[in-house]
């Protein structure tokens, strides 16, 4: 080989190495968001992020939710289509801030029915203690105001997609009772046990004339 071949790969490594270091600040680390998809509509549902489906592991049932995967933050736009089918339901849009937690609460077949809270998630008070956390959800479109017990502790006038704060309980059973607005017969009376060390969102759920999926219920999901 010539003197001259050499000194043209001289460059070129040398080239490839500014290369590599110009290419060093390409990719900044992005700090995501984490999001919560809560089902509380009649449907079995599936969720997407720039077309690609996000819940790959099991469809999202009425009641169930996602349980805070980490999505990239800034502006995203989150599809929705039902179980089985080809078209889009809806599309939501949010603005998202990195590492902060979200709920996004699907109701309905529309936009206009779906919402989000940003959640606020500590330990304090439930990590070395039998005690957990619960909060209240209104997420059914038609119920108006609600008023919920839980054993004696109260949340009232609960307005459509309005969140409560976090209210510390012991763990155990506790017995809950919904109540529309005006009314002293509960529209739901059951018990649910709740464990201990744990964050919960009890949330409404359904269309007070609806049946199967549909009926008007409560559900839990949990936040830690």
């Amino acid at each position: 080989m010539n003197k001259g071949f050499y000194i043209l790969l001289i460059f070129a490594a040398i080239a490839i190495i500014e290369s590599c270091k110009n290419n060093d600040n390409v990719f900044p680390k992005v700090t995501p968001a984490y999001l919560n998809v809560v089902n509380a509509s009649a449907d079995t549902l599936n969720y997407y992020l720039n077309g690609t489906r996000q819940n790959n592991s099991s469809s999202l049932f009425p009641g169930g939710q996602s349980f805070y995967p980490p999505i990239p933050a800034g502006t995203e736009n989150v599809q929705f289509k039902k179980s089985g089918a080809f078209n889009v339901l809806f599309s939501y849009p949010m603005k998202l801030q990195d590492s902060t937690n979200y709920s996004l609460y699907v109701t309905g077949e529309t936009a206009a029915s779906a919402f989000n809270t940003v959640d606020f998630l500590t330990t304090a008070g439930i990590d070395t203690t039998a005690n957990f956390k619960l909060r209240f959800v209104n997420a059914s479109p038609d119920a108006g105001s609600v008023d919920v017990k839980v054993d004696s502790a109260s949340y009232t006038n609960c307005a459509f997609q309005s969140s409560s704060a976090f209210l510390l309980y012991g763990s155990g059973p506790k017995e809950v009772k919904v109540f529309v607005a005006g009314s002293s017969t509960a529209s739901v009376d059951t018990t649910i046990t709740f464990q201990q060390q744990h964050a919960y969102t009890l949330f409404s759920k359904g269309l007070l004339k609806g049946k199967g999926t549909a009926r008007f219920n409560v559900a839990v999901a949990i936040n830690l």
